[in-house]
């Protein structure tokens, strides 16, 4: 089995708020464990970014340099943006998703991959090491955009 790992986390702001910031690949690196670049390298069919858009990622995980490509496979604004990998070192599928939710908005994180040789066998480090990233990730949008220090 490979890696499936989702976490949520409730954000004291409206799902439009987040959604801006968190669906835009140019803040990856701002929020994102492990990214250091993001970049725009191909635009979807109607320009811009949306559904067939590409955006390359150069992070760091366990130690290593990883540079993968994810094509956006669903683009639904404020609500979701999926992202399957189309170039890396594994097979990834990363899922984004927002709700609307008494507090704010619900903020969801899924990841989904690694289902092969090497990946299969470390799939229990790497789903806690991708767990812990994840929480992290939320941790640091939520204080990026409520600006707090805690």
């Amino acid at each position: 089995m490979g890696v499936d790992v989702s976490v949520e986390r409730v954000l004291p702001l409206p799902p439009e708020r987040v959604a801006a910031y968190a669906m835009d690949w140019r803040h990856d690196a701002d929020w994102t464990q492990g990214i250091r670049t993001a970049e725009l390298t191909r635009e979807a069919d109607g320009g811009g970014f949306g559904v067939g858009a590409e955006v390359t990622r150069t992070a760091f995980f366990l130690g290593r340099r990883i540079d993968y490509v994810l094509r956006v496979a669903a683009h639904d604004f404020p609500r979701l943006l999926d992202m399957v990998s189309v170039a890396g070192p594994m097979p990834m599928h990363v899922t984004y998703s927002f709700e609307p939710n008494p507090a704010g908005t619900l903020a969801r994180i899924r990841v989904q991959g690694g289902s092969g040789g090497f990946y299969r066998l470390a799939a229990p480090l790497l789903a806690r090491q991708v767990r812990s990233s994840l929480r992290k990730d939320l941790r640091d949008l939520e204080r990026r955009l409520t600006r707090r220090t805690d």
